[in-house]
């Protein structure tokens, strides 16, 4: 049986398919299209990232696939409904990579909110901007409100509790009453109360039609004045020339965005130029140690669907 790999994996990971399974792994298979169509047509798995289109299109191309296995957690990059249809399982890395977002959440709020590490050119070059960078503020006792609870969400919260902040979250699917709430010491609140609220405000939802530019220029403006937003989920939840003209206009004191509406980001875009922004490349979720738990886990069940059942 044949397995196609069409973006990087831990190369132990690898290793272990192609001990087992005729293994056609090139990274750089996402940016050839015709090459991806023509090695997809004889493949019964296809492992892949956030950048390769499984499309109905490619979909077409393989006849033979009954599985795919999704280096990390959203889906959209993956028509489900065709695969349903043809019953192709749809395997992806959930929790393996929790860690390394949470962790890029609690850092940037840091940084944002303190708003002193950009100064090292200034500092190097002699100058000595001390008195603007004294304007800076803790995170202790500020309130972090996370748009979204499930994994990533709940593993943030216990981060940024150990550092002082405040969590309150917004997620209509857990019921209020649900023990996640109480364990965690988090309050559920509707999303126009927690914008009001919070000083820092991370997204954790996936990208869905009621999502799709859930912070549009209204929500953004109704956030709390000098609050920051980082988004890690993905790109199009967020209206980002209306981030952009909140940052230019100092409503919002900062941002981290490691999602984009278009990937890479386009030259021209309004998020170009704006104070107080961290741009990072779709990287939050992955480290080296995530990325070894992230392609042991898809290698693991992508083996477990391709072998046959045991009778």
């Amino acid at each position: 049986m044949k397995i196609v790999i069409s973006e990087f994996m831990d190369e132990a990971a690898v290793d272990r398919l192609r001990a087992e399974f005729d293994v056609l792994y090139d990274p750089g298979l996402v940016d050839l299209l015709d090459e991806l169509g023509s090695a997809i047509e004889s493949a019964d798995a296809l492992v892949v990232r956030n950048r390769t289109q499984v499309n109905a299109a490619l979909l077409a191309r393989a006849r033979k696939l009954r599985v795919i296995g999704r280096l990390g957690v959203g889906l959209d990059n993956i028509d489900t409904v065709t695969c349903a249809a043809r019953a192709i399982d749809v395997i992806a890395a959930t929790g393996a990579n929790a860690l390394s977002v949470a962790e890029y959440v609690v850092c940037s709020a840091m940084l944002l909110v303190r708003g002193a590490y950009a100064s090292s050119p200034e500092v190097a070059a002699g100058q000595w901007p001390r008195v603007k960078l004294s304007q800076g503020r803790e995170v202790h006792g500020k309130t972090l409100g996370l748009v979204g609870f499930g994994a990533i969400g709940q593993l943030s919260a216990q981060l940024a509790q150990g550092v002082g902040l405040q969590v309150i979250a917004h997620d209509p699917l857990i019921a209020p009453d649900n023990a996640v709430w109480r364990a965690l010491r988090v309050r559920p609140y509707r999303l126009d109360e927690l914008l009001a609220e919070a000083d820092v405000i991370s997204l954790h939802v996936p990208l869905i039609q009621s999502t799709r530019r859930l912070f549009d220029a209204a929500r953004i403006a109704s956030m709390k004045r000098g609050a920051v937003l980082i988004n890690t989920a993905r790109g199009e939840i967020v209206d980002e020339a209306a981030l952009a003209g909140a940052l230019h206009s100092g409503h919002l004191a900062g941002a981290a965005l490691d999602v984009f509406s278009h990937e890479p980001l386009a030259a021209g875009s309004p998020l170009a130029g704006c104070p107080n922004l961290l741009l990072t490349p779709h990287i939050a979720g992955v480290t080296q140690e995530s990325n070894v738990r992230v392609s042991a886990l898809i290698a693991d069940r992508v083996t477990a669907a391709l072998r046959p059942p045991i009778r």
